[in-house]
């Protein structure tokens, strides 16, 4: 173990990662750190502590009274570091001692199958570690030993095959490859399966067989992949591929889990958990991070941009694709789909024959959206979608013949998060439409009626808490706009400002992934930064998610912000991180989009050629940030409108707006900054952690 510290701590120092020693002014002689994660949220039983001492004495160092100095090893600078072991899942006190002189410092442990911070977790949970070669569990939570295994590049195919260390391919087969570091090595991957947090994690690194325990090429720098889609599922899944050769050729250390698949997992508070946990694991088996890059796209944005505004830290640079700034205000979106299509083909067929009046009230380039975003996702807060939960049908609610059935909408996989409604004990649900203008954009341009605008949000209506239809609008429960908000549910951007963003955008503007998610995101910077210039959005033609990204520029996109970040490792200056990120940031980080195969970065030209549109809130005359949960209302007036309207339309408007219509110049009720770092382990709704634990002196 000592061996394995001081080859962490070589490798850190090799790369210039120093780590931190006790100030000169500070009060204390003695100071304890833990350095593989806040002393508070440590998990697995075990962290990576580094003991610092003013003077020449090697400190005594105990946790609970158990002698555990010979896990360290001295380092320059009066620092011990070593991986302490057999912590109790609670409270832990490791204290160090030098003769007069000493510290403490709690470390609370949680068991490696969580939760941490993420409050309760949802049951029924079903296994996957067999269908993942990793064996039976070995308790409820899901837990296996974990698995080593290598791949090598072959040199020929270029692709990744099984390497045997007792059977080695021929050297003349195994490809080459040289880091970022300048280490030229075989381009052999360990790959490395296990579980924590009820999760699948898996990890790829360059190594050899028979080496070093830590790999020695790796650059200390860490590629997380995030996968998109959108489910809430009870099972325990497989994580994506971490054979990202753009990565680990670059020395690279890639990883990620089955809780970073947005397919799987729609709690981006557990997305968190896991990354924080999995990332732990890392540093305390692997060495120090430099820092952390997230990509993904889809549901995979969901995920990158939500965690970074909701536990900064965790992710250093993202580059989100195909994205979406967050999902209750794309589930928002979805929900207005699911009734204005309701609306236009079922109650009011004849008045909406023209597609080209839909999509001005949907506010998309075309009625397609709508429909693609029905046929995929429309039933994510049905509670009774059995597919949502990855169950047999006979586990799952149904109002009448399974009412105590497991609930599948994502609000309830979400429990932990929103609580309970007190009427019922189903999860909270912010979603709202009262006082929403469907159309009103479209109304004052003349593009649809006085008559047809008034029977829209006359007959427009909602969904239950069942997704049954209803004639009245939806109402958001108590509490749950203001914990959406709160909580970062609901992305705002501030601290989204000490984040490099490069936002790659596949222009495929008639189905789903509309380009204007990533403009929403794009004025929610300027609104809560002023500015947005840690944010570069890159903008290319594509017919299919699944081909290629052209031109290379998945590959640019990933060297560019690797190369922003590490000049902002390298600012040593005294200034906040925001304004290191845009002092560092690349000349060649800017705005750009594709034109027939041009790279092109003038803004009117891409503008023209790639333009972006909106939906149905922006066309109810919302703000592009489009993120108010349930907005604040206004008396309905008819001097507002750029039409005239009868008698029998106004009466119409005051029934269907009886406590009036939103007012989008003032913040959303609830609406309020995020809180970083929230835990729900007391409860829904959550509360601060604060700042991290810090050791305590003692004389």
């Amino acid at each position: 173990m000592r061996r394995l510290v001081t080859a962490i701590l070589a490798a850190a120092t090799a790369l210039g990662l120093a780590v931190p020693a006790a100030a000169s002014a500070a009060p204390a002689e003695v100071r304890i750190q833990v350095l593989s994660n806040r002393a508070d949220l440590v998990s697995g039983g075990d962290a990576l502590v580094e003991v610092s001492v003013s003077g020449p004495e090697r400190p005594r160092i105990d946790v609970d009274g158990r002698d555990v100095t010979g896990r360290f090893a001295p380092e320059p600078g009066g620092r011990f570091v070593g991986l302490v072991d057999g912590l109790k899942n609670g409270a832990n006190v490791l204290s160090a001692r030098i003769p007069g002189r000493g510290a403490r410092l709690t470390i609370t442990n949680h068991p490696i199958g969580g939760p941490v911070f993420a409050g309760p977790q949802v049951r029924p949970w079903a296994c996957g570690t067999v269908a993942a070669g990793l064996g039976e569990p070995v308790d409820a939570q899901c837990n296996a030993p974990s698995v080593r295994s290598y791949v090598y590049r072959n040199a020929v195919t270029g692709t990744f095959l099984p390497y045997d260390p007792a059977h080695p391919p021929l050297p003349a087969l195994v490809a080459k490859t040289t880091t970022d570091q300048g280490r030229t090595v075989p381009y052999v991957v360990r790959v490395e399966k296990g579980t924590m947090d009820r999760g699948i994690y898996q990890l790829a690194v360059l190594d050899e067989p028979g080496g070093e325990d830590l790999p020695p090429a790796w650059n200390h720098k860490l590629s997380v992949r995030f996968e998109g889609g959108a489910g809430a599922h009870h099972s325990q899944d497989a994580p994506p591929d971490v054979l990202d050769h753009v990565a680990l050729s670059r020395g690279f250390l890639v990883a990620t889990s089955g809780l970073l698949v947005h397919a799987s997992n729609e709690n981006q508070v557990v997305s968190a958990e896991a990354l924080m946990m999995l990332k732990e694991r890392i540093v305390e088996r692997y060495g120090r991070i430099r820092y952390t890059i997230g990509n993904g796209c889809s549901g995979g944005s969901i995920q990158q941009q939500l965690i970074a505004g909701m536990y900064p830290g965790l992710l250093d640079g993202i580059q989100p694709t195909c994205s979406y700034p967050d999902l209750w205000t794309t589930g928002t979106e979805v929900a207005d789909c699911h009734l204005l299509l309701n609306y236009f083909n079922h109650t009011a067929p004849l008045q909406w024959l023209d597609p080209v009046r839909r999509a001005a009230v949907d506010g998309h380039q075309s009625v397609l959206n709508c429909g693609a975003w029905e046929a995929a996702f429309g039933g994510l807060v049905d509670p009774a979608a059995a597919a949502n939960c990855n169950l047999p049908a006979d586990q799952v609610y149904h109002p009448r013949t399974n009412p105590g059935g497991v609930r599948c909408a994502v609000q309830d996989y979400q429990k932990a998060v929103w609580g309970p409604r007190p009427q019922d004990g189903f999860a909270k649900r912010p979603l709202d439409n009262v006082g929403v203008q469907y159309g009103l954009n479209a109304l004052n341009r003349g593009v649809i009626t006085p008559e047809q605008f008034t029977d829209l949000n006359a007959r427009v209506g909602g969904t239950g808490i069942d997704w049954n239809l209803q004639p009245g609008r939806i109402e958001a429960d108590p509490g749950a706009a203001e914990i959406a908000h709160r909580t970062g549910q609901i992305t705002d951007a501030r601290q989204l400002a000490t984040v490099p963003i490069i936002d790659l955008r596949p222009y495929i503007e008639l189905e789903i992934h509309t380009s204007f998610h990533s403009y929403q995101m794009r004025a929610k910077l300027d609104r809560d930064n002023g500015g947005h210039a840690n944010q570069v959005i890159w903008t290319f033609p594509v017919t299919d998610l699944a081909l290629p990204f052209p031109n290379g520029v998945l590959e640019k996109s990933f060297v560019l912000l690797d190369q922003w970040l590490a000049g902002i490792e390298r600012d040593s200056g005294s200034a906040p991180l925001a304004a290191k990120v845009i002092r560092n940031k690349p000349g060649t980080a800017v705005d750009t989009c594709w034109i027939l195969g041009a790279r092109v970065t003038d803004p009117a030209r891409c503008a023209a050629a790639y333009p972006h549109y909106g939906d149905s809130r922006i066309a109810a005359g919302s703000p592009l940030a489009d993120d108010i949960v349930k907005c604040q209302l206004k008396p309905l007036t008819p001097t507002d409108y750029r039409v005239s309207f009868t008698e029998q339309q106004w009466a119409r408007l005051e029934l269907a707006f009886p406590g009036g219509v939103c007012d989008w110049t003032k913040p959303g009720v609830g609406q309020r900054a995020s809180t970083p770092w929230t835990t729900f382990a007391n409860g829904p709704g959550g509360r601060p952690l604060g700042p991290p634990p810090v050791s305590t002196p003692e004389r």
